[in-house]
């Protein structure tokens, strides 16, 4: 899969969690089944009301753990929980694209990957633009000495296929009709974190995005992304 090899490493950089399953669990799932190392950089994390019903950063470390579990994930690390940088991502952009540039355990240079998966521009919330940036800038590459991925490509959420104004169109698309089942399981983590009904959050309409890329790709499920680097 993307000329990967058993033994290598992807870094997904995830808002917060849950972000890295609802824009890329089946291709996690799929790499993660194919022997790839996957490893997930979630940025922030608050206690505060969500959808209605109260949450804490103890409950969202949980789902998280569960999640990645679930898609085997070998390392995850959530950055800034409940604190100043968490609230105000904007405040702390510089300090950002070092975090996913080098920041301990989950970075490029501690790990070296060989893909890294951002979320896509123009996205609908504020803080994936930000992380999309930061994702771009620390991935650029700079020298014999630095690290960067060969790969990098953007993953979107439902609610940018249903609310963004600037939706970049889709270069790749990853057949997910066999790793369906296990994204489907690690939603079910962050029951919490969905939406009833015909919201974009809703499992139904999650499930309908796949069926819709899918059709793109003559597979039953798939997940779309935009490639930002596609190198040997």
């Amino acid at each position: 899969m993307f000329g990967l090899s058993p033994g290598d490493h992807v870094l997904v950089v995830a808002p917060h969690p849950d972000d890295e399953t609802l824009g890329a669990g089946g291709t996690i799932a799929r790499l993660t089944a194919a022997g790839i190392h996957l490893h997930v950089l979630a940025v922030a994390c608050l206690t505060q009301p969500r959808w209605g019903t109260p949450t804490d950063s103890r409950l969202r470390h949980e789902e998280f753990n569960a999640a990645c579990d679930v898609l085997g994930v070998s390392g995850r690390h959530i950055a800034w929980s409940d604190d100043h940088r968490a609230g105000d991502l904007a405040g702390h952009a510089a300090e950002l694209v070092r975090l996913i540039e080098a920041g301990p355990d989950v970075s490029l240079a501690a790990l070296e990957p060989a893909a890294l998966l951002i979320p896509a521009a123009g996205a609908v919330h504020q803080d994936h633009q930000l992380v999309h940036q930061a994702g771009y800038a620390a991935s650029r590459p700079s020298g014999a000495l630095r690290h960067w991925p060969r790969m990098v490509l953007g993953f979107h959420g439902p609610e940018d296929h249903a609310w963004s104004h600037q939706f970049p169109r889709p270069s790749v698309w990853v057949d997910v009709t066999g790793s369906a089942a296990v994204k489907d399981k690690a939603l079910e983590c962050y029951a919490r974190e969905l939406r009833d009904g015909n919201h974009p959050r809703s499992l139904d309409r999650i499930r309908a995005l796949d069926t819709a890329a899918g059709a793109s790709c003559g597979a039953e499920r798939a997940e779309a992304f935009v490639a930002y680097r596609m190198s040997c």
